[in-house]
């Protein structure tokens, strides 16, 4: 499965970049969970988000990284109940005067779980995440 979200904003892609690249911003991406930092390793980030979906409880693990070209790599500490692989990456990218940004989500679920039974969640979380870095990067 693959997802991906662009928008524009009013920064500079270095701007932009340093804006993400910070502990506040990791910790308010997914704005309808609690989420808390349990590690942190030079340009490596590990969070851990508490959700509800479907009636239950869980918790997701994600580690972001700050690749130095303008760049950040997030992966899912898969548990075997869903995923399989999921990875994505934020990008930055000159447009004019302003930057777009782009968030890219590449996932596979296990082999009982059709992709179509939560690529309508996957879309939902991906607007929240857009909307939460669109916030963030709102001219200062």
């Amino acid at each position: 499965m693959h997802l991906e979200k662009e928008f524009d904003v009013p920064l500079a892609c270095d701007a932009a970049y340093r804006r993400v690249a910070t502990d506040e911003t990791l910790l308010n991406l997914f704005p309808e969970t609690r989420t808390e930092m349990v590690a942190s390793d030079g340009d490596e980030r590990t969070v851990r988000s508490h959700y509800t979906a479907l009636g239950q409880e869980g918790v997701a693990t994600f580690v972001f990284r700050y690749v130095p070209d303008d760049e950040v790599c997030f992966e899912k500490v898969c548990d075997g109940r869903v995923w399989r692989e999921l990875k994505g990456s934020v990008h930055f990218r000159k447009r004019g005067g302003k930057t777009r940004v782009r968030i890219e989500m590449n996932g596979r679920t296990k082999g009982l779980v059709p992709e179509f039974t939560i690529k309508g969640a996957m879309k939902d979380q991906l607007e929240q995440m857009a909307g939460a870095l669109r916030e963030r990067l709102r001219d200062a």
